[in-house]
């Protein structure tokens, strides 16, 4: 179906983009309200609902998280060898969105009541299984958002440093951050991204 087409359901998934910078305007609490209804109607292994979710509400304890984040990345990124100019465009980048975004949220997963397996392949695959399932979850709160006219981007940086960021939010230690969501109202419109048609993906046997 091409864009522009009548179901409001085909509307929001063409319409949805990662948006990277927001107006200062704050998202009143039934929004976050609807965010998370949406996210937590997503599908998940044995409906056991992994998610757990962090709302970075405090700006201090926000603060103090992703400058300890962005510390270690750039100590990592020197360790690899990139150029000095690149890394502080990178840091500079990255501390901005995640301060300045009007909500930060950031999903977790837990496998507190997922099955237990004796086999590692098997613990393994059920880990996989929780992983898909956040995923899941996050990708019904993206919709949403759009579909409620905000914005917002995943992005992936708690899965690079999740002992560091249990530690510094004191989370429990069953919680593993997969994510940080940035939310608010767009202050731009992306364009469309380069997609592989259905033709390109498909394998048929």
């Amino acid at each position: 179906m091409k864009e522009g087409g009548e179901a409001p359901f085909w509307s929001v998934l063409w319409g949805r983009r990662s948006v990277r910078f927001y107006t200062p305007d704050r998202l009143p609490p039934e929004v976050l309200h609807r965010l998370l209804e949406a996210a937590t109607l997503a599908p998940s292994a044995h409906n056991a609902q992994p998610w757990r979710f962090v709302v970075l509400q405090d700006p201090e304890v926000r603060h103090r998280l992703v400058l300890a984040m962005a510390r270690r990345w750039e100590r990592e990124m020197r360790e690899r060898g990139v150029d000095e100019k690149v890394i502080r465009v990178e840091i500079r980048f990255s501390l901005e969105r995640f301060i300045a975004a009007p909500l930060l949220l950031m999903p977790c997963l837990t496998m507190e009541d997922m099955d237990r397996y004796p086999r590692r392949h098997q613990r393994r695959a059920e880990h996989t299984m929780a992983v898909q399932s956040v995923a899941a979850a996050i990708q019904n709160l993206l919709l949403a958002a759009h579909a409620l006219g905000l914005g917002a981007c995943w992005c992936c940086a708690p899965l690079f440093c999740q002992g560091l960021v249990r530690r510094i939010l004191r989370l429990p230690r069953t919680w593993e951050p997969q994510a940080f969501i940035t939310l608010g109202y767009p202050r731009h419109h992306p364009p469309t991204p380069p997609r592989k048609a259905p033709e390109e993906v498909l394998w048929v046997i």
